[in-house]
């Protein structure tokens, strides 16, 4: 099958099957909506054909009375003669269709029936298949509206393309973008994705010219290394902003106490991310990413620098406190940037960031340029009212030179006619207009997202070779010697087959010890009373020996010196396959789902920003006089467990919990390896 889209999203021409003349009908919306496309149009209807008024009986005789190749077939009859439908368009030369019915996989197993016979012809055919169950796509630079939504045809045409699962959130977030100030290239519709899916489109947008950033709306996900690898290829060239849906659901991770800890929505969003997409909590925050991605980007930076400009005090501390909520550093700016502010403001005004110029004067575009030019400043964000007789807040910004290479956005508040005039104007020039500040901050926070994340993927290595999982079950002490050969440090310890062993082992070691069972079919071993800790003396060893039981193998091991406990844990996601994820250890983090995720294998450096994920970060840089998490060791242990289970096809997950951060660095206190035949 092609994997070239050109014949669906740029077609020589179009042909209509089942065509009305209902206004009702779905065979009439979309050929009104087709009315303004330029290239060679046809309409189907073998019920009624017109053939004078331009209707046919059949694509054939379509195709024979039409001047151009009709390379899109848009089928708008009932499920049960798609199929049919597919195979008379493809054989009159169609290399493309949209199936908008529904009535499909959702309808049960008749309904099955028919999309399998879809697919079939498709697959034999080699014609490209958008749907079913959507309500289509819109190319406004080609005034091509392959939609049933009539207000799609208005749409202007820009340099923003939309892929959304959903038909109507693709047309919603399209208009939103209108309204925003924005243009669209594609907007795309999923739908079943029977065969063309969101990666499709994300492949066919990478080499597209028009299209400067990517909204990217995602409900499920049928192959995930397919579209990390789609979302990896666009983001190296254009800036992809990703809306997940599902936060509420939880996946079924079964017997993996890490994988409990991780939902389907979050594994989605973390493997988007590692991608290099920009992932966004809602549409509002979309909307504002591209917004500004479409227009200006940051320069790859771990730490990218804002600088605030107010005329208004009270908006641009709303500025400041969401700068500061995400995280995001606001320097104070130089001596000698702040000398020359002097210069031009009233001296009762801020000045060292945020600069506060009071009411906007003729020295407001030279405010601009100095704050913008101060060495510590990566980006920089304008707030300002347009007021009568005041300065013009778009000349003042083109003035001071701020666009592409000096990357800044602008709020404009103010009446509607005055805003949608002064958001024209800057973005004619390049410059990012916002209408308010949550709106200017979810801009902020998108792009220094963007910046760091390509600082990340600039700096990452390919992770080494690494040794595979050895087969066969493996206990604790068989899983902590595994680790140990990653460099993973674990406690010292003696596996003990009988008591006197046992005791032999506390004299080696010295008080206090772990007891631990050593039977790699149990992996939670706190549940069956089989893990006694604090153990010093012969009688407490054996009071613990005989609450663990007879005719049982023993794991005595050193205690460890306290510290923060973490979770770590590999695993096979079921649709993304290897993954990592690491959490703060204890149930706090279970109920809070508080979890980074990462896809393996993974660089070192990608590795060690994950706690930065977890909102109880704070407790691994030494909370009340605690340890402090070494981020370089935390990146190598995680890269060396995740290429482990990479190396790794027949196991289905490792974990160590906890992984305790101590004052001498990480030790695997516990170590639970399972093969994939091991759950068999």
């Amino acid at each position: 099958m092609s994997t070239d889209l050109t014949p669906m999203f740029a077609p020589e021409g179009v042909v209509v099957i089942g065509a009305s003349r209902q206004s009702g009908k779905l065979g009439a919306a979309m050929a009104r909506s087709l009315v303004t496309f330029p290239g060679a149009r046809a309409l189907v209807n073998a019920r009624r054909p017109e053939p004078d008024e331009g209707v046919y009986a059949s694509v054939a005789e379509a195709a024979a009375h039409t001047a151009g190749r009709l390379d899109l077939a848009v089928l708008c009859v009932p499920a049960a003669g798609c199929a049919q439908a597919l195979a008379e368009a493809a054989a009159a030369g169609c290399r493309a269709a949209l199936v908008c019915a529904g009535g499909f996989g959702e309808a049960g197993p008749e309904g099955d029936e028919y999309a399998q016979a879809l697919l079939r012809i498709a697959q034999e055919t080699g014609v490209r298949l958008l749907g079913p169950n959507t309500s289509g796509f819109f190319a406004p630079h080609l005034a091509l509206t392959a939609s049933f939504v009539p207000a799609a045809g208005q749409l202007p045409a820009g340099d923003i393309a939309v892929v959304a699962a959903s038909g109507g959130v693709n047309h919603a977030l399209s208009f939103d973008l209108v309204t925003a100030g924005n243009g669209i290239s594609l907007g795309v519709g999923i739908g079943a994705g029977l065969d063309v899916t969101a990666a499709d489109v994300l492949e066919h947008l990478a080499e597209d010219d028009r299209t400067t950033a990517v909204a990217l709306h995602l409900e499920t996900v049928p192959d995930g290394p397919r579209l990390v690898e789609a979302v990896r290829l666009v983001a190296s060239v254009k800036p992809v902003v990703a809306l997940v849906v599902g936060r509420s659901d939880v996946g079924d991770f079964a017997r993996s106490h890490t994988g409990a800890l991780a939902t389907s929505w979050r594994t989605t969003r973390a493997a988007l991310r590692q991608a290099g997409a920009v992932v966004v909590d809602d549409e509002r925050e979309m909307v504002d990413a591209l917004t500004a991605l479409s227009r200006i980007r940051l320069r790859p930076d771990p730490d990218p620098g804002l600088a605030i400009v107010t005329a208004q005090a009270g908006p641009g501390l709303l500025l400041a406190d969401r700068a500061g909520s995400d995280g995001i550093r606001t320097p104070e700016l130089a001596e000698a940037t702040q000398r020359t502010l002097s210069e031009l403001l009233p001296p009762l005004t801020y000045q060292r960031n945020p600069v506060d110029t009071g009411r906007p004067a003729e020295t407001f575009a030279r405010v601009l340029d100095a704050t913008a030019a101060d060495p510590a400043v990566d980006l920089l964000a304008v707030y300002a009212l347009t007021e009568p007789d005041s300065v013009d807040l778009a000349s003042a910004a083109q003035d001071a030179g701020l666009g592409a290479d000096s990357p800044a956005v602008v709020v404009v508040g103010g009446l509607p006619e005055d805003v949608a005039e002064q958001r024209a104007r800057l973005h004619k020039a390049g410059i990012p207009a916002l209408t308010g500040p949550a709106s200017a901050a979810n801009a902020v926070r998108a792009l220094v997202t963007h910046a760091r994340q390509r600082a990340v993927r600039a700096e990452a290595a390919s992770p080494g070779t690494t040794a595979s999982v050895p087969a066969g079950p493996l206990n604790e002490d068989a899983a902590k010697t595994f680790l140990a050969g990653l460099g993973i440090r674990t406690p010292d310890r003696v596996a003990c087959d009988t008591r006197d062993d046992a005791h032999y082992a506390l004299r080696l070691l010295g008080g206090p010890v772990a007891v631990k069972v050593l039977d790699a079919a149990i992996l939670h071993k706190t549940e069956i009373g089989g893990v006694h800790l604090g153990v010093c003396t012969p009688d407490e060893l054996d009071a613990a020996l005989d609450a663990i039981g007879p005719e049982r193998r023993y794991l005595v091991e050193a205690m460890a010196p306290a510290g923060v406990d973490l979770v770590l844990g590999a695993r096979r996601d079921p649709v993304f396959g290897p993954v990592v994820l690491a959490g703060l250890g204890g149930t706090a983090a279970e109920v809070l789902a508080d979890v980074a995720i990462r896809l393996a294998p993974l660089s070192e450096a990608e590795a060690a920003g994950m706690p930065d994920d977890l909102a109880a970060r704070a407790l691994l840089d030494g909370w009340r006089g605690g340890p402090v998490l070494d981020r370089a060791e935390f990146g190598r242990v995680v890269s060396a467990l995740a290429a482990a289970l990479a190396a790794s096809p027949d196991t289905a997950e490792i974990e160590i919990n906890p992984l305790r951060v101590t004052a001498d660095g990480l030790i695997a206190l516990d170590a639970v390896i399972v093969h994939t035949a091991d759950r068999t």
